[in-house]
């Protein structure tokens, strides 16, 4: 008898166990996340009553898997766009509560005598809310529109990138043993290079390749080019130095800001949940619920020290930030848990073997509980704006409210500060791709071609090569805002602004000369002179080719048509401009979309009748129907299933809306009738006597008063098949009928609905 091997029987398991806890879990409305750990506890190794996991290894590398899945998921949500869009308020925010959150984890391991390396992990894990939980939370108390929840949205997105850092950098400091400044520096370095020519690369080449590939992509296949995308940049990513998480995170990142990201995230959602569950479940498996008790003491200091830490760090960052007082309190209320990071920087440690085993137990039950009191302190976050606001004298409160309104104040930017942030950018990012670009070559493609072609005629090929591909970057890094018009304007005000502005450009040239000798040197063996003689020599060619400057222009262009790409889709989707989005956000007003549901009661009424605005003090700014869009309809518009309405109110104002659609449609369901009548195919005998014989089937009113259907009459020998309405009923016909039971029973006795 042939035996299952381990790997699918322990998979069956974990999905069995999985299943039932999470449905029991559901129906208690708790998270699913708790309920695949409490599952894990179950199937794992501590529970010795019920069947359970044998290969706990074999689970780790699908566990693994799952983490590429999930921050994969999590790149495509993320988008380094978005991240350059969440303003001061998520940057402040995220930064004060993850040097805040470090600071004070690692200061309580020390307290509880668990060494360096235990505390500086603890102080990674507690410092990285749960963005997973805090978006099905808002989802279902119906927050997401609400003002406070795009702040805490902006500083998930800050902190998900500082996660990633952080990963990589508990790395370094894990395989050092010790923290060296040179080393740590060089790390981040390293980093930054590595995700800006990823990013730069992916954004020329990715979007490209899914545009012209669109007519042989449908579902199936975006699914597997998508995968294969992640998994390549897993690969790399490994290759390069880093974890297969970063690569999983800087795809999904790359591929969030093309047309199809939402497409890919629909089509990824049943991977990332499947593998998802094996990794939470595989989170569960490692907890021993004895050890949970002996550390029972450490759990509830930990837990504290999240939620109170969390309230205070991210008030503290939001206010800094100049957002009102309320704000500040919800969001950092809001944000008083840790969730799937903390869970994957503590298997960091494991696998790396510098963390000990009571750690990982410990954070995945801080985890559950803050995640199991989340919606109860979102919900306790205004009750507690209204006692700090008694308690709080009035000076300050006037001195926090001038502090709000005076961080919104927009500063005008003078000339030379906007030319030396873009030149920032820009020399910066077309330096690191050049410089990945010359390693990449001198590594891999040189070495080919001269073993290919020997001697100085190899080395010379090899050379023209890489001069050619990296001459668009250097034309870019030289030439790029010398004609713009901070320069001309800087040129132009005062003759002291020359010679800074000439410095400029001659130490951007003096860079591109050192880079084109990194190459040279190489690859020719020659004297410092003859180098540099040929450096320049390249880079005067560079100047002043007209075809590398078409070139380099072209090359741009397609970059910023591939990165803009989703953002004007989405601007000439969007049910009103994010401009004026923003306007309304400065003057506590909010836009939130509402769907009408195929069963509404509002569903066939005119605006004027429902009158929205006077029950609820909310405006219908546009509807959406399908592909069309009604502008500020007016009082005769009436509402279809699946219209969207765009509305505009303040908080209060689309909470009370959105409780009042939701009574409104109960109200109606409940009226309904709850039986459902079914219909079937039956036959019946006209027996003697019966009212429907010498009428033909239109004179029975079959079809117009019992709501059925003939389909076949049998008459003797002969069968008629779709009968015509002249046909006349005759005692011994075998009627073959569709429609309803209890209708057809009434044709069989001779009667209609109406007799």
């Amino acid at each position: 008898m042939s035996q299952i091997p381990s790997l699918i029987s322990d998979l069956a398991v974990i999905l069995i166990s999985a299943g039932l806890v999470t449905l029991l879990f559901k129906r208690l409305k708790q998270p699913v996340v708790l309920g695949y750990i409490v599952a894990g506890i179950l199937a794992g190794p501590s529970i010795t009553q019920i069947p359970t996991v044998t290969d706990i290894e074999s689970i780790r590398i699908w566990a693994d898997i799952g983490v590429i899945f999930l921050l994969f998921a999590l790149g495509l949500d993320f988008s380094f766009k978005k991240l350059m869009k969440v303003g001061g308020t998520a940057v402040i925010g995220a930064i004060t509560i993850v040097i805040g959150m470090m600071t004070l984890g690692y200061t309580t391991g020390l307290s509880l005598g668990w060494g360096h390396m235990n505390s500086l992990f603890l102080g990674g894990m507690l410092s990285m809310s749960s963005t997973t939980i805090i978006f099905k939370a808002f989802d279902d108390m119906g927050l997401r529109n609400q003002r406070f929840a795009g702040v805490v949205f902006g500083i998930l997105v800050v902190e998900d990138l500082f996660a990633v850092l952080l990963m990589v950098l508990l790395s370094t400091l894990a395989v050092s043993k010790h923290v060296e400044g040179m080393e740590l520096l060089n790390s981040v370095v390293k980093l930054g290079v590595f995700l800006l020519f990823c990013f730069v690369i992916g954004i020329y080449l990715i979007p490209s390749f899914l545009k012209k590939a669109k007519t042989f992509l449908n579902d199936e296949t975006l699914l597997i080019v998508s995968l294969g995308l992640c998994l390549g940049m897993v690969m790399i990513a490994t290759k390069a130095g880093f974890s297969s998480a970063l690569g999983a995170f800087v795809m999904g990142s790359i591929l969030a800001e093309t047309i199809d990201a939402e497409h890919i995230e629909h089509l990824i959602k049943p991977v990332k949940d499947l593998f998802g569950a094996i990794f939470f479940v595989s989170v569960g498996m490692l907890i021993d619920p004895a050890l949970l008790w002996q550390y029972k003491t450490p759990i509830l200091i930990l837990t504290l020290v999240v939620m109170i830490g969390q309230i205070l760090f991210a008030g503290f960052g939001v206010l800094l930030s100049g957002q009102p007082l309320k704000i500040a309190i919800q969001s950092g209320f809001s944000l008083a848990q840790i969730g799937e990071f903390a869970f994957i920087i503590a298997a960091l440690g494991l696998s790396l073997g510098v963390t000990d085993n009571f750690l990982y137990p410990i954070v995945v039950a801080v985890s559950v509980i803050t995640t199991f009191f989340t919606p109860y302190m979102i919900r306790v976050a205004e009750p507690a704006y209204r006692v700090i606001d008694k308690l709080i004298p009035k000076s300050w409160m006037k001195f926090l409210e001038r502090y709000s309104s005076g961080s919104n104040t927009i500063h005008q930017k003078s000339a030379w500060n906007k030319l030396l942030k873009a030149l920032t950018r820009i020399v910066g990012t077309y330096t690191a791709v050049t410089l990945v670009l010359i390693f990449i070559w001198l590594q891999f493609v040189a070495p080919f071609i001269m073993k290919e072609i020997t001697g100085i005629r190899g080395a010379i090929i090899s050379l023209f090569l890489i001069l050619l591909l990296i001459a668009p970057m250097l034309r870019a890094i030289m030439m790029k805002k010398n004609h713009s018009a901070e320069f001309q304007q800087l040129w132009l005000d005062s003759k002291y602004n020359r010679g800074p502005l000439v410095s400029l450009i001659i130490l951007r040239i003096i860079l591109c000369i050192g880079l084109v000798m990194l190459p040279v040197a190489r690859l020719l063996n020659a004297a410092v002179g003859i180098v540099l003689a040929i450096a320049a020599t390249v880079i005067v060619i560079v100047i002043l080719s007209k075809r590398l400057k078409r070139q380099s222009i072209l090359m741009e262009r397609h970059f910023f048509s591939n990165l803009s790409a989703r953002e004007l889709e989405n601007e000439r989707k969007a049910p009103i401009k994010q401009r004026f989005a923003n306007h309304l956000l400065e003057r506590d007003l909010h836009l939130a979309d509402f769907e009408v549901k195929q069963n509404s009661p509002s569903m066939g009424k005119t605006l004027k009748e429902l009158n929205f605005r006077q029950k609820c003090n909310v405006n219908i700014v546009t509807i959406i129907r399908g592909e069309q869009r009604i502008n500020i309809p007016g009082g005769e518009e009436r509402l279809y299933p699946f219209d969207k309405l765009v509305v505009v109110g303040a908080d209060d104002d689309l909470e009370h809306f959105r409780q009042y659609l939701v009574e409104r449609y109960k109200k109606a369901q409940s009226k309904k009738e709850q039986t459902t009548h079914e219909v079937n195919m039956e036959q019946f005998t006209i027996a003697e006597g019966s009212h429907l014989i010498g009428r033909t089937i239109l004179e029975s009113g079959i079809r117009d008063k019992s709501a059925c259907l003939v389909i076949g009459i049998e008459r003797g020998e002969t069968s008629i098949k779709n009968p015509a309405p002249s046909t006349v009923f005759q005692e011994g016909d075998i009627v073959w009928i569709v429609g309803e039971h209890e209708k057809v029973l009434r044709l069989s006795e001779g009667k209609t609905v109406n007799n």
